[in-house]
């Protein structure tokens, strides 16, 4: 008999470990590196769980963490963080409850996972925070600033000594992320596709933001590119697309998604998700989830009111709001070739709600300012403008809000060329000033 006791002891962690875990995320390593294993503690302590350890996992960029529940129960969740695309993989062989993405699901993706609903859909994609994707260089790199294209033509190849951009350095080297990385694809999409360019077979590939961002630390020739949380110490340079001017990626900048290579941040969960896997997207979304994705270096979606420097060259109306009213950090932003607002904004309308409730601004106190993008006809992208800010307005007034006035100033103040479609797609906005 003891010798029965001692062997039951020793088998007991390996029967432990056979335990299924109650969670199973699987996607970006932008989220999965500290975001998502941060996010899981804060709704572990908020579910009443003790004993919350993290471990690393027997692959590199994994993650499990083991927890007691308020019942005693045994808790385990498995976090792999391979890249975006292999969330999406993850779901569709049923290998994960949840995935974890720093770019939208694709056509594709989204034509594959028909059977787990629609992964489109307000319940489905939950924007869970924002990033940019930082351009770095070396710290004692002298140049300030680059445009989309001549990022394209950096990356691609076509431009391969320091010089030819006016800095002294020599050749160019060239640092990214993988394929399977929301971050590489993020770039792609913003960057190359639209220029019909590709990679440049010369670029060092990294799975690790982290490894990436502190090669370009030591390298004096290095450009690479990772989100904000992973900059490290490299020199971060403004970004401009077509004629718009050159901007850096502030937290400001990117919660209302100005900055050209902002982008956000997912958790996708299919139609008959596990509770804990809809607790924990929940739980992102709250206040307390949105301190978390702050304190981990990304952009919360939570609203605050920022005066706006007034510039001379501002259209009379938008100068006389930045000299009385103050702009809050969030773009009202649309659904592709729609006058819907997306999912994001769907969120929005209830945090710029309880932001002005809470600031005792319900009424009379908020003006919605609509842009665009050219339109032939004269006067139409002035209409358009003014036509989205009042879906805003209809929106904002289902959790009582009373807006002050709603313009359009049509294709005026561009936050990005409108040569390229992804360029218009970002002019057509709704700003919120608030007095």
């Amino acid at each position: 008999m003891p010798r029965l006791l001692l062997l039951l002891f020793c088998l007991f962690p390996v029967l432990a470990l056979a335990e299924p875990a109650q969670l199973r995320i699987q996607g970006s390593n932008t989220i999965g590196a500290a975001l998502g294993p941060a996010l899981v503690r804060g709704l572990l302590q908020a579910q009443g769980a003790t004993a919350i350890e993290t471990r690393p996992g027997n692959v590199a960029n994994e993650t499990q963490i083991r927890a007691r529940g308020r019942d005693g129960q045994a808790l385990r969740i498995e976090i792999a963080a391979h890249g975006s695309s292999t969330g999406f993989a993850a779901l569709a062989r049923g290998d994960a409850d949840l995935a974890a993405a720093s770019r939208p699901i694709s056509d594709p993706e989204a034509q594959q996972l028909q059977a787990l609903g629609d992964l489109r859909g307000a319940e489905a994609e939950q924007v869970i925070g924002l990033d940019g994707v930082a351009v770095i260089v070396h710290p004692d790199n002298p140049l300030p600033q680059l445009t989309t294209e001549q990022l394209a033509q950096i990356f691609s190849g076509q431009v391969q000594r320091w010089e030819q951009l006016g800095v002294p350095g020599g050749a160019i080297h060239l640092y990214a992320r993988d394929d399977r990385s929301g971050t590489f694809e993020t770039f792609r999409a913003l960057v190359l596709d639209p220029r019909h360019a590709a990679l440049s077979p010369q670029a060092r590939r990294f799975e690790s933001a982290e490894a990436l961002a502190e090669q370009v630390k030591r390298d004096r020739q290095a450009i690479g590119f990772s989100g904000l949380a992973t900059v490290h110490g490299a020199k971060v340079l403004a970004v401009a697309e077509g004629d718009a001017l050159a901007l850096p990626p502030s937290r400001a900048l990117v919660a209302s998604e100005d900055y050209p290579l902002s982008r956000r941040l997912f958790f996708y969960l299919p139609r008959h998700a596990r509770p804990q896997a809809r607790a924990l997207a929940e739980f992102a979304q709250s206040p307390a989830g949105q301190a978390i994705v702050a304190e981990q270096g990304f952009v919360a979606q939570q609203i605050k009111a920022l005066p706006v420097p007034v510039q001379a060259d501002m259209p009379p109306r938008y100068r006389a709001l930045a000299q009385e009213a103050s702009r809050l950090t969030v773009n009202f932003r649309f659904q592709e070739g729609s006058a819907s607002l997306d999912n994001k904004a769907l969120r929005d309308v209830q945090r710029v709600g309880d932001y002005l409730r809470q600031a005792a601004k319900l009424h009379d106190q908020a003006v919605l300012v609509g842009f665009g993008d050219p339109k032939a006809t004269p006067g139409r992208a002035a209409l358009l403008s003014r036509l989205r800010a009042m879906a805003v307005r209809r929106e904002l007034a289902r959790v009582g809000v009373e807006v002050k006035e709603v313009t359009g100033m049509g294709d005026e103040l561009p936050v990005a060329g409108n040569d390229l479609e992804q360029g218009r797609l970002r002019n057509r906005r709704v700003e919120v000033w608030v007095y």
